[in-house]
C-alpha cells in the first residue's frame, strides 16, 4: 500500500475542485444577483415567472408580446424587479411534453429543462452576475443538472486574470430544495469526473489520480486502498505489469469500497479503465492528440459515480477496482505477439499494443471474483470504432441480462445521457479464441471484417466473475464533447459521461432490491 503520495502545487489546486481565488479586483466587485425564469412555447409562464411578472407589474408579459420563446431562446432584462440586477426569460419547450419518448429513448421534458437552464445561466454569467437563482420549471433536479454542468470550466491552470469566477447557483423555490440538492450532487459528481479526465497527463499520473481519489472519497466515508507495484507483483498481475512496462510512472491499483447497505449483501463491482496517457505502446499508428490523456475516463466515471452514491446515501454496496498506468513506447514496452498469463490462468496473445485496455483490465476482472459480486460493471474507452458507430449520442452497452438492460435504458432516458445495447453473443467469443499458441487473442479471427468493439466486450467477459456482467464502452461519450445536442456540456471540454446515468441505475437497483 502507498503510504504517502506527494502532489505538486498545481495539482493540489485542481484537486480542491474549486477555481483558484480570483484577483482582488474581482473580489472587490459588488454582489450581482439574477434570476432565471421559464416560459413555455405558448408564452405561458411558469409559477416562478408568474411571481416575477406580478412583482414587476406585468413587465414580463409585456416583454413576451409579439415574440415566440423557442426552446433555449433567452432574453435578459435589467432592473425589471426589485432584488435582481437581471432577469433571464428562457424558452422551456412544450408544456404538454411528459414521460419518455420511446422512439428517442428520452424524457424530453427533463432534457428541455436542462437545455433551457444551461442557456439562461450562461447568459447571466456573461452579464457578470455572481449569484443566480434558477426556476425549477417543474423539475428542480434537472434544472440543477443543466445549470451546474453548463457553468463548469477547466480554468484551474490559468493565471488569475484569465479566470472567470464561478457564480453561486441556487433554486428560486425553497420547497424544491431536496430535489435541487439531488441534481447538484449528480452534476458535481460528473464535473469531478471531468476534472480527472481533462487534467493534462503530466499532472494526472497514476500516482496523482490515486491521491485525488483518496482526497475526494475518503472524507465521504468511502474506503480507498492504493496498491503499489510490489503488491501488483505479489498478486501476479502479469498483464497489468506488461502494459505499464514502457513507462517510468509506476502502476497503481485502487481498491474502493462503499458500504451503503447490509455489509453481508453482495456488492456491485465496478471496474474502470485508468490509462492516464495512452501512447499506444510500440504500435504508433495514430497521431497524438489531447485525448490520449482521456483514456482515464472510465476510471474517472467510476470515482464520480461512487462519490454521488455516498453523498446521496444510496442503500447499496459498491466496490471498485481501478488499475492505473501509462501505455508508453519505452524500451521495456511489450511487443506485438507477446503472450501473458492472466490471474485465472488463461494465456493471452497481444496482437496490437493499442489494445492496452483489454489487456491490463483482465487482471482487475479476475481479481474482482474475491468480492463475490452480484453484478460487474466495466467502464472503459475501449475501441475507437465506437465513436464512428454511435458518435457521442449514446454509450455502447453490452449485457446478457434483459432486466439490467431495461434499468440502464430507463436511467439513460431520465438523465438524457443515453445508452444503446449491442450484442454479446457467443459468435464474438469464438472470434477471440486463438489458434496461435495462446488461449485468447486481442484481435480475434476475421481481422478486418469488423465487429472489433463486440469482440473486445466478449474478451473482457471471459475474465469476469460468474455473475451478471455489463460492459460500457464510453469512447464516443466520455471524452471531448462536440457541443452538439448537449448545450450543458461545453464543446471541446471533457464530458464526464455517463456518471449521472450510472448513479440513476444504481439507485434503481437499490430500490428494487429493498
Amino acid at each position: 500500500m502507498i503510504s504517502q503520495i506527494t502532489l505538486n502545487k498545481k495539482l493540489l489546486s485542481i484537486n480542491s475542485f474549486r477555481n483558484f481565488s480570483v484577483s482582488w479586483k474581482r473580489q472587490a466587485q459588488a454582489l450581482k444577483k439574477g434570476i432565471v425564469v421559464g416560459v413555455y412555447e405558448n408564452s405561458e409562464l411558469t409559477t416562478v415567472a408568474s411571481r416575477v411578472d406580478s412583482e414587476s407589474k406585468g413587465k414580463v408579459k409585456d416583454m413576451l408580446k409579439d415574440s415566440t420563446m423557442k426552446l433555449g431562446h433567452t432574453s435578459v432584462a435589467h432592473n425589471l424587479v426589485t432584488g435582481y440586477d437581471a432577469v433571464a426569460l428562457v424558452g422551456v419547450g412544450n408544456k404538454t411534453v411528459s414521460g419518455i419518448n420511446l422512439s428517442e429513448s428520452l424524457d424530453e421534458q427533463r432534457e428541455n429543462i436542462r437545455i433551457a437552464t444551461a442557456r439562461a445561466v450562461n447568459h447571466l454569467l456573461d452579464e457578470g452576475l455572481t449569484h443566480i437563482e434558477v426556476d425549477p420549471i417543474g423539475n428542480a433536479e434537472a434544472a440543477a443538472e443543466g445549470s451546474i454542468l453548463s457553468l463548469w470550466r477547466f480554468d484551474y491552470l490559468k493565471s488569475d486574470d484569465n479566470k472567470r469566477p464561478e457564480p453561486e447557483v441556487t433554486c428560486s423555490d425553497s420547497n424544491e430544495s431536496s430535489a435541487w440538492e439531488r441534481g447538484r450532487i449528480k452534476a458535481d459528481a460528473q464535473n469531478l469526473a471531468r476534472v480527472l479526465t481533462q487534467c493534462p497527463s503530466n499532472l494526472m499520473t497514476p500516482t496523482h489520480f490515486a491521491q485525488c481519489t483518496i482526497d475526494k472519497l475518503c472524507p465521504c466515508g468511502v474506503q480507498v486502498e492504493a496498491r503499489d507495484r510490489k503488491w501488483i507483483e505479489a498478486q501476479n498481475m502479469e498483464s497489468l505489469l506488461a502494459m505499464a512496462s514502457g513507462s517510468m510512472e509506476p502502476p497503481i491499483v485502487l481498491e474502493i469500497a462503499y458500504c451503503g447497505a447490509n455489509p453481508d449483501d453482495k456488492p456491485v463491482m465496478m471496474i474502470g479503465k485508468g490509462v492516464t496517457f495512452d501512447g499506444q505502446g510500440v504500435c504508433l499508428d495514430r497521431k497524438c492528440n489531447a485525448e490520449f490523456s482521456a483514456d482515464v475516463a472510465g476510471a474517472a466515471v467510476v470515482v464520480g459515480t461512487i462519490k454521488a452514491l455516498c453523498e446521496l446515501k444510496v442503500p447499496i454496496n459498491v466496490n471498485a477496482i481501478i488499475p492505473l498506468c501509462e501505455n508508453m513506447p519505452g524500451g521495456n514496452a511489450a511487443a506485438p505477439g507477446a503472450v501473458f498469463t492472466a490471474l485465472n490462468g488463461r494465456t493471452i496473445r497481444m496482437d496490437d499494443t493499442a489494445h492496452d485496455g483489454r489487456i491490463f483490465m483482465v487482471d482487475a476482472l479476475c481479481y474482482a471474483e474475491k468480492y463475490k459480486p452480484c453484478l460487474v460493471m466495466n467502464v472503459a474507452t475501449l475501441d475507437e470504432v465506437m465513436r464512428l458507430a454511435l458518435g457521442d449520442g449514446a454509450t455502447a452497452t453490452y449485457t446478457m441480462s434483459d432486466s439490467i438492460w431495461k434499468n440502464l435504458h430507463d436511467a439513460g432516458a431520465l438523465t438524457g445521457d443515453r445508452l444503446w445495447r449491442l450484442p454479446l453473443w457467443n459468435h464474438y467469443r469464438l472470434a477471440i479464441e486463438s489458434d496461435r499458441g495462446a488461449d485468447l487473442t486481442t484481435v480475434g479471427k476475421g481481422l478486418g471484417r469488423g465487429g472489433d468493439p463486440c469482440t473486445a466486450a466478449a474478451f473482457l467477459k471471459t475474465f469476469a466473475p460468474p455473475c451478471e456482467f455489463v460492459h460500457l464502452d464510453i469512447t464516443g461519450t466520455g471524452r471531448l464533447g462536440s457541443g452538439v445536442g448537449y448545450p450543458y456540456l461545453r464543446n471541446n471540454l471533457m464530458t464526464g459521461r455517463p456518471v449521472r446515468t450510472l448513479v440513476e441505475f444504481l439507485c434503481k437497483q437499490a430500490s428494487q432490491k429493498n
